[in-house]
């Protein structure tokens, strides 16, 4: 059964209070690495969900791109990069992934599964490597060894985990396009189903045949018998209300599924009504079943009025750890149309301070706000 999120649901968003995360200070951006922006990032986790306790910390992984000046490039030379986090420092470990002879151009999101000692990425494969800048996505794994310092080795050769045949979701084959208006097929999150032990990928994704400019949806793909990963109609969508629901994933908590994407107030439809950039989230009773908006709204975190670009792409984990990075802060106001110094002096290119959820039937509220050790472990 595919869900539906409604301009019903984003219309009562202004009618009530809403959750926004603290504002970004200057003690908040903090460099990851010299000469590196940082953004889409996702611990190693166990099978469960759950953040694998590597070394008294936790493996992480993070999009990273050179600095050149201009935010924007940063979409075009992406690549997974691996760190460590514990006692509140992170450690970068280099790339995630060795350089070899494949026919994307770059890394965008996904996540990774950690099962003895083996590693498995689940990562977008984004554009050709022979006709660079394009927007293509598909659905790449790979797997490695985990070692004892915490890096990663002997990776496989990345191939496809699923194949798009276009009777699901639209294949994302776009050269030319504009971010926040392209076709989806990308950011794949592993899920283990509690109920049955069934593994799915969850992804973001497009409604297929849509006559609309904006149809997100929330793609998934079973894993078979024979270890293939088959495509299912869409969990969840958004026809004629929102572009993109971005970094899509599910998380079992207290027997109900919730399912978390982001989303930013650029991508809704301009007709209305149009949310705010935020974490948003719908619940049900099992992983196929009739989806329900979190806080009848679906908003379950967002940026506050005063900031409302600074932190993007959000991702909870089993202990309802909540990751983001820091997109344009301190912008106290300013536009960025127009603006190229601005847009470059107020973005952050690094990991946001953590957070921490409460859920309750359908119900979420913020828990935790600061950025502790802790917290970054689950």
């Amino acid at each position: 059964m595919t869900s539906v999120w409604t301009k019903d649901h984003i219309s009562t968003i202004t009618e009530q209070p809403y959750t926004a995360v603290p504002v970004i200070t200057a003690d908040n951006v903090k460099p990851l690495a010299e000469g590196l922006v940082f953004w889409d990032m996702w611990p190693v986790q166990l099978s469960d969900g759950s953040i694998a306790q590597i070394n008294d910390g936790a493996l992480w992984m993070l999009l990273s791109a050179p600095d050149r000046g201009d935010p924007a490039l940063r979409h075009f030379e992406a690549k997974v990069r691996l760190m460590h986090y514990a006692g509140g420092v992170w450690r970068d470990l280099g790339p995630a992934l060795p350089e070899m002879m494949v026919s994307y151009e770059r890394e965008w999101a996904g996540t990774a599964l950690l099962q003895g000692d083996v590693v498995t990425l689940f990562f977008t494969a984004a554009g050709r490597a022979d006709i660079p800048g394009g927007y293509q996505q598909q659905l790449f794994e790979t797997h490695g060894r985990l070692q004892d310092d915490g890096r990663i080795t002997d990776w496989t050769f990345p191939v496809i985990s699923v194949e798009n045949d276009g009777a699901h979701y639209p294949v994302a084959d776009q050269q030319s396009g504009e971010p926040g208006k392209i076709t989806a097929f990308r950011d794949p999150a592993y899920f283990c189903d509690p109920a049955d032990g069934q593994e799915y990928l969850i992804f973001s994704a497009s409604v297929v045949g849509s006559a609309s400019a904006y149809r997100g949806a929330m793609g998934i793909a079973r894993k078979t018998a024979s270890s293939k990963w088959e495509l299912l109609p869409a969990l969840i969508h958004a026809d004629g209300v929102n572009n993109e629901l971005e970094r899509a994933h599910v998380v079992a908590h207290e027997g109900r599924y919730y399912a978390f994407w982001s989303t930013q107030a650029s991508t809704f439809n301009p007709d209305g009504p149009i949310g705010p950039t935020g974490l948003y989230g719908m619940v049900a009773n099992s992983l196929f079943g009739q989806y329900e908006p979190l806080n009848e709204t679906g908003l379950v975190l967002a940026n506050p009025k005063e900031e409302p670009s600074q932190t993007y792409s959000w991702h909870v984990t089993k202990e309802l750890l909540v990751s983001s990075f820091i997109d344009h802060w301190g912008l106290k106001g300013r536009s960025l149309t127009g603006n190229p110094s601005l847009v470059a002096d107020s973005f952050g290119g690094t990991a946001a301070p953590f957070l921490r959820i409460a859920l309750t039937g359908n119900q979420s509220q913020l828990a935790v706000t600061c950025d502790n050790d802790k917290l970054a472990h689950g």
